[in-house]
């Protein structure tokens, strides 16, 4: 597959890969055989040299992270970067500022605290290097826990990633190539697109799983990423590992996502070339081009709701602009080993979840994430600003988009959400925010709407400084609001 430039899931990209960016990997858990392949995007091998030093990323199976592995991960950071922790918009962990020189020392606390691709089930190793790309599965952080969803996910999700990192021929897999696993919880990130997603759906008395392209589930009747077809839920497996052979099979050398093969060959093309691998029928009398996937509830990420049991609730916070330091991520573990959960949820919205608490006790678990400096209420100002790294932690950022993030917190209207990008690519947001402030100089940035067009949106103003911006806010959305 083709280099790519560096993509910082949480915050924004650095520049391209350069030489002496991919660094002999770490001697501990896992030796591989060959040097990292050729890719910009960081891993736990792969630190790649940004602004504010180097970049490791911690790809976490389906969000989920141990407290243990919590605290061994603090302690990393503060022995090894500049401390600085961010949870990224695909639930993962990002450590920034890693220290030249002590790069294999860092993966391998890493390693030694279960952080990488589990062990392969046989004899046939696969490049760990490639199966920690891969493991590019978003599950709702409730799945499991949430009593409204249609079907329990975590099983199929635990086969998926099996599949991805068993098979050695998923290691051609881009590290950017990503799969959604949907059981139809409230809480659940809809509009990331993704190269294949599944999403459950009530047909009559079973339940089965659409699935499609390229895209994400369909929930408004306009949305242009229509199912490509529905399975039983034990056919997912089969189906999935379909729909990768025949990526692969297609994929010219310059096709690294699913969009660039479906361009070439077709989405029936496609369909029917899977068709021939599996023993069963993709498109029955189900109506599955009918069918659109309910709304999510996006304020159920923060604060305190039940569970799926009447004993049990979780708490959902969030760092300020997806930022935290060793210390506060030491302080969430010690959290959860208190409240006798032992796990965080990290989720898509670059929060946490503390889950599977005793009701009597969330109450002061909530506190506890307030008195550590994290957001839990989904009317604070922070909770509807993201922000890139900007010009502090990328080349190519213009300005300093976090600093400038906090300042438009500070005067950001009520119900507004924004996002800050130092540069066009846009990174910090996979899904799409109601208004876009696009950097173009230091302290400078351009306004756009969000309207359902490709990009950032309508222009609404340009090179606003924050003051200016924050106004203009405020007049646009008072005026919407009056008529």
């Amino acid at each position: 597959m083709p280099q790519q430039f560096l993509h910082d899931e949480a915050l924004g990209p650095s520049r391209g890969a350069q030489p002496g960016d991919l660094l002999n990997h770490a001697t501990s858990a896992f030796t591989p055989a060959a040097s990292p392949r050729p890719s910009a995007c960081p891993g736990l091998w792969r630190i790649v040299q940004a602004r504010d030093g180097g970049l490791c990323r911690i790809k976490l199976p389906c969000g989920e992270l141990r407290a243990d592995q919590a605290l061994a991960i603090a302690d990393a950071a503060k022995r090894h970067t500049s401390g600085v922790i961010e949870v990224t918009n695909r639930a993962n962990l990002q450590l920034r500022g890693v220290r030249i020189g002590e790069e294999n020392a860092l993966t391998g606390r890493l390693l030694d605290a279960g952080s990488g691709p589990q062990a392969p089930r046989d004899d046939h190793e696969t490049n760990p290097i490639a199966r920690d790309d891969i493991r590019n599965l978003m599950v709702s952080p409730l799945a499991g826990r949430d009593p409204h969803a249609l079907f329990d996910v975590t099983a199929l999700a635990s086969q998926i990633l099996s599949l991805l990192q068993d098979d050695p021929r998923f290691a051609a897999l881009s590290p950017k190539f990503a799969l959604m696993l949907d059981g139809g919880e409230r809480l659940a990130m809809l509009d990331h697109p993704h190269d294949i997603w599944l999403a459950a759906v009530r047909d009559r008395e079973d339940v089965r799983f659409a699935f499609g392209l390229a895209g994400c589930p369909p929930v408004l009747r306009t949305s242009r990423h229509a199912p490509s077809g529905a399975v039983l839920p034990h056919q997912v497996p089969a189906l999935v590992a379909a729909l990768l052979h025949t990526f692969l099979d297609l994929a010219a050398p310059d096709h690294s996502r699913m969009r660039d093969v479906l361009a070439a060959h077709g989405v029936t093309s496609f369909m029917e070339q899977v068709q021939t691998r599996v023993g069963f029928t993709l498109l029955d009398d189900f109506r599955v081009d009918a069918w659109r996937r309910s709304p999510a509830n996006v304020s159920l990420r923060l604060g305190l709701h039940p569970q799926d049991s009447v004993n049990l609730s979780y708490a959902g916070a969030q760092p300020a602009l997806g930022r935290l330091d060793f210390k506060t991520l030491e302080a969430l573990a010690q959290l959860a080993i208190d409240a006798r959960t032992a796990t965080l949820r990290l989720t898509p919205w670059q929060g946490v979840i503390v889950p599977d608490i005793p009701h009597d006790n969330a109450p002061q678990v909530l506190k506890r994430l307030e008195s550590i400096g994290l957001v839990t209420d989904a009317a604070n100002p922070l909770a509807r600003v993201i922000a890139c790294a900007g010009s502090q932690g990328c080349v190519k950022g213009n300005a300093d988009t976090k600093g400038d993030g906090l300042l438009l917190a500070a005067r950001l209207p009520a119900g507004v959400d924004v996002h800050l990008s130092g540069c066009p690519r846009s990174c910090a947001a996979a899904h799409c925010a109601s208004w876009t402030l696009l950097a173009v100089a230091p302290a400078r940035y351009d306004l756009f709407r969000r309207d359902g067009s490709p990009g950032s949106g309508v222009p609404v103003a340009r090179n606003l400084t924050i003051d200016q911006a924050a106004d203009t806010l405020e007049r646009l959305t008072r005026s919407s609001f009056d008529a």
